[in-house]
């Protein structure tokens, strides 16, 4: 599954490009993202998902496979799963830094969260790259070492799990409303029918 988002660079490229290099400083603008290691290009951690009622750990790590300093561009992979085998989940990532940052990700998953469909899944992640697009506008204008410094210490502490069905909001709804209405009309059907048959 692929997906393309975008959003204006919040500060100079450069700055921009600086940062996402760095996933200590990055890592808490990302929704439901703990990270637990870093060693050069390569590094660890964890996603929290929720859907529904039903919660899922990911645990993974990641690495830079391209840097192109001149272009700016990068690519990143990662891969991970779900902690108690009911899934998987692989990223290539390629961002750009301009005055816009471009970000594609070829995005593979199995488990629950596959359910959700195409549709949905680019929803959600358009949500989430605008979320973590506002926090990283507001950790680059920190200009305030105790405020930073309180940024990257959120990377060791557990993050609240994504709530893939809240993030989604109306669009869920208006898939899931159908399908309520429906069941409740055969509900009533086979209720009708029964009290006519006594």
């Amino acid at each position: 599954m692929k997906l393309t988002h975008s959003f204006p660079s919040p500060a100079p490229a450069e700055e921009v490009w600086e940062a996402l290099l760095d996933p200590e400083r990055v890592a808490p603008c990302l929704p439901g993202a703990t990270l637990t290691s870093v060693d050069g290009k390569t590094f660890s951690g964890e996603v929290k998902v929720k859907l529904g009622p039903v919660q899922l750990l990911y645990r993974g790590s990641g690495e830079f496979v391209e840097v192109d300093p001149v272009l700016r561009r990068a690519v990143m992979k990662a891969a991970g799963k779900d902690t108690r085998g009911n899934g998987t989940a692989s990223a290539l990532v390629t961002f750009q830094v301009g005055d816009e940052v471009v970000v594609e990700t070829d995005l593979a998953i199995t488990g629950r969260p596959a359910q959700l469909g195409r549709g949905l899944i680019s929803e959600v992640s358009g949500k989430l790259v605008g979320q973590f697009a506002e926090c990283l506008a507001s950790t680059l204008r920190s200009v305030d070492p105790d405020e930073v410094a309180q940024q990257q210490h959120l990377r060791v502490v557990p993050d609240e799990p994504i709530d893939l069905i809240d993030t989604a909001g109306v669009p869920v709804l208006k898939r899931v409303l159908p399908i309520a209405a429906a069941a409740l009309a055969v509900v009533l059907f086979v209720v009708v029918r029964r009290r006519r048959q006594r």
